[in-house]
């Protein structure tokens, strides 16, 4: 992709009502369109409010009403649409926390599901189990679509490195990452984890956020944002609901990587080693 990507996060405030947020996604959508985005992300569970009891009784089998919806909608729009995250019923019955990829046309191109599950529990706080309700992932999908290597995570994903590290080794030039981080976490780790998982694989992080609603159960910190392989802030929303727009010049990437080779100075013989010998005790 020789030009600039113009991307465009959706910080939406979210409501009790399924039809309501997906209503006002295609609003937010179809105004960033209108604005040329080329790729648009939507915020992690934006379909209804982020309540683990809620979860099993708004979770969809795909194709479901919210999966058909996006793909209506990239199609109708032309662009690539990275659909936040839903609850997904399997056939089995179980749920995961999944993210859903559409391209122009409106197929399917990705699909996530949350492979690191947010239990905590901070006296006087906070306290989240999402394993009370969601399974999780067991995969990474390394997403090309044209001349754009991609790969999505979702929110607690970012806190463990080797898994941006293993998007980058297989080619990731950006990283999504559908998030709803808290009002304690939030100021403490948002931005840091953000441009950290950026600076240390070198490439493009885009996190999208719902917007804070102080009526609901669960607060979410907002404050999308993208930040470039060197690790600078290209934009940063607020609170509020808001649309933020982003363009990356893919072009840094090989730039970067060529003045500052932390990849190739990776020494694999050590890694590798220490490894299997905890491995073997």
């Amino acid at each position: 992709m020789s030009e600039p990507l113009k991307a465009a996060i959706c910080q939406m405030l979210i409501s009790d009502d399924k039809n309501d947020n997906l209503s006002h996604a295609g609003e937010m959508i179809y105004e960033a369109s209108k604005r040329q985005a080329q790729m648009i992300i939507l915020p992690e569970i934006f379909n209804g409010p982020y309540q683990t009891e809620l979860m099993a009784e708004n979770a969809e089998i795909f194709p479901g009403k919210t999966t058909s919806f996006l793909s209506d909608l990239s199609r109708k729009n032309k662009i690539i649409l990275v659909g936040g995250s839903i609850p997904e019923k399997d056939e089995a019955g179980k749920i995961y926390n999944s993210s859903y990829v559409f391209d122009e046309q409106g197929n399917l191109i990705g699909k996530h599901r949350k492979m690191h599950l947010f239990d905590i529990d901070i006296p006087e706080q906070i306290y989240f189990k999402e394993s009370d309700v969601f399974t999780a992932g067991n995969s990474l999908q390394i997403i090309r679509h044209k001349d754009l290597t991609f790969a999505v995570i979702i929110c607690y994903d970012i806190r463990f490195p080797e898994l941006a590290r293993l998007a980058a080794l297989e080619g990731a030039q950006l990283l999504i990452v559908p998030a709803a981080f808290n009002l304690t976490t939030g100021p403490a780790h948002w931005e840091l984890l953000i441009r950290t998982r950026a600076v240390d694989n070198q490439l493009f992080v885009i996190a999208a956020s719902p917007a804070l609603n102080p009526e609901a159960s669960y607060h979410a910190w907002g404050h999308s944002m993208a930040a470039d392989p060197w690790g600078t802030v290209i934009n940063e929303g607020k609170t509020g609901e808001e649309i933020i727009y982003v363009q990356l010049d893919l072009s840094i990437i090989n730039k970067v990587r060529r003045e500052l080779p932390l990849i190739q100075h990776r020494r694999n013989d050590i890694y590798q080693f220490n490894y299997q010998e905890n491995h073997n005790e």
